[in-house]
This record gives C-alpha cells, sequence and structure tokens, in this order.
C-alpha cells in the first residue's frame, strides 16, 4: 500500500504542484484547505506526513500544528511556506514540525525529503518491539508513547526521536553532532539554536523545574546527557 501525505495549502496552484510531486514519488494524497479541515479530517484518517502551509483561510498552520501535537497525533509535519524569516522556522520546529521548507521550493527536493521522513519514521517504528525503562520513565516502544511516573507525555515526533535516543543510552553525553545526526539524520539542516529548542521543549514536559534539569543535562561546550 502507497504512503499517503495529507497537503493543508490554501493555493490551488501550491495543491497542484505538490500533488504532482507526491504522484511522480508514488505517494497518495488528500488535500485541505484550512486548518479547521485538517483537523477533522486526521480525527478518521491516518497519514503519514502532513504538508503544511502556514498562511490559512481560518488560522495559522503553526496553530494547526500545536492542536495536533497537543492531542497526542505525533504525525511528522514538513512545513511549506512563504514566510523566509529564520524566526518562523524556528517557531515552526518549536511547536512540533519536523522541517521547514520556504516557497518558491525545488520539486525534487520536496520529493526527496519526504520519502526521507517517512523512511526514518518507519524504520524508528518497526525497530521497536519492547518498553525501554528508566527510573521514573517507561517508553513503550511498541506505541511510541512515553510515561513518567505512570502518567503518559504526550511529545511531538522529534521529541520523541530525542527521547528515544536519550533513553536508549542514558547517562551518554551527546554532542549536538551526535544528536543531529540521529535525529534529523540528512533531510534538514538545523542550528544549535534548534536542537536547544527541543531539549528546553523535553525539559518543560518532564523536569519539575526547568531551569534547573535533573534529568536532561547541559554537558558545557560538548552537548547534553539523559540522567535517569
Amino acid at each position: 500500500m502507497a504512503n499517503k501525505v495529507l497537503i493543508v495549502d490554501d493555493d490551488p496552484a501550491i495543491c497542484k504542484l505538490l500533488k504532482k510531486v507526491l504522484d511522480s514519488n508514488d505517494l497518495e494524497s488528500d488535500i485541505v484547505h484550512s486548518g479547521t479541515e485538517a483537523l477533522a479530517i486526521l480525527k478518521s484518517h491516518t497519514y503519514d506526513v502532513i504538508l503544511m502551509d502556514i498562511m490559512l483561510e481560518d488560522m495559522e498552520g503553526f496553530d494547526v500544528i500545536k492542536k495536533l501535537r497537543a492531542s497526542g497525533i505525533t504525525t511528522p509535519v514538513i512545513i511549506i511556506s512563504g514566510r523566509s524569516e529564520d524566526y518562523d522556522a524556528l517557531y515552526g520546529l518549536s511547536v512540533g514540525a519536523d522541517d521547514y521548507i520556504t516557497k518558491p521550493f525545488r520539486p525534487l527536493v520536496v520529493g526527496a525529503k519526504i520519502k526521507a521522513l517517512i523512511r526514518r519514521n518507519r524504520n524508528q517504528v518497526l525497530s521497536s518491539n519492547n518498553q525501554i525503562e528508566c527510573g521514573c520513565f517507561k517508553y513503550d516502544t511498541d506505541t511510541l508513547r512515553f510515561y513518567k511516573d505512570g502518567e503518559e507525555i504526550i511529545l511531538s515526533a522529534k521529541e520523541n526521536s530525542l527521547m528515544y535516543l536519550f533513553m536508549n543510552h542514558p547517562d551518554q553525553v551527546f554532542t549536538k553532532e551526535m544528536i543531529y545526526e540521529h535525529v534529523w539524520g540528512n533531510t534538514i539542516i538545523v542550528d544549535d539554536n534548534t536542537i536547544m529548542v527541543y531539549v528546553n521543549r523535553l525539559r518543560n514536559k518532564i523536569e519539575s523545574d526547568p531551569k534547573n534539569p535533573q534529568y536532561i543535562l547541559t554537558v558545557r561546550g560538548i552537548g547534553y546527557r539523559f540522567r535517569a
């Protein structure tokens, strides 16, 4: 069965172009033109990737992503937007997007990034067949669900990958380059600020006092270490 992608964009020309990109990569697609439609269809349909515009008719794509992550939907999201400011890209990643592509885009690059994201996400699922427990934390690798003291904590796709990396290697020091390679692969170029955004988001979710973390520790000048 072909992988399926949801296109969320209110520009008919962009939707047509993205559909051609997906067709040429043997990917099925559905198209919606508003955030409300996207949230509705995702309640009853599952996709491998979501392509999200920021400027929609009824709400910003950022808000759609936040609502998806808050509801526990971890489907990878690629933002495709005409807004090219660094702030927009960093903010998009911070609310749960997995990549950020600016318009006008190169169709070959978009297709390659979508397939790489699908492949990495599938490999993570297929390689998961048990539970990882570290101190008060538990990660169910069959369902990709994460718990602290028995209470589930909802993670975005990138947060999920980062937590999975940390829990598989407790007490190991990871440089920012190592985190980039394991979590982002070659689908996007990230800088230190992007990695810091995701580490801070995880701290806000799992630490009692995020400003004085007990679990995700900064190793000054090197990177991070997860202490269970």
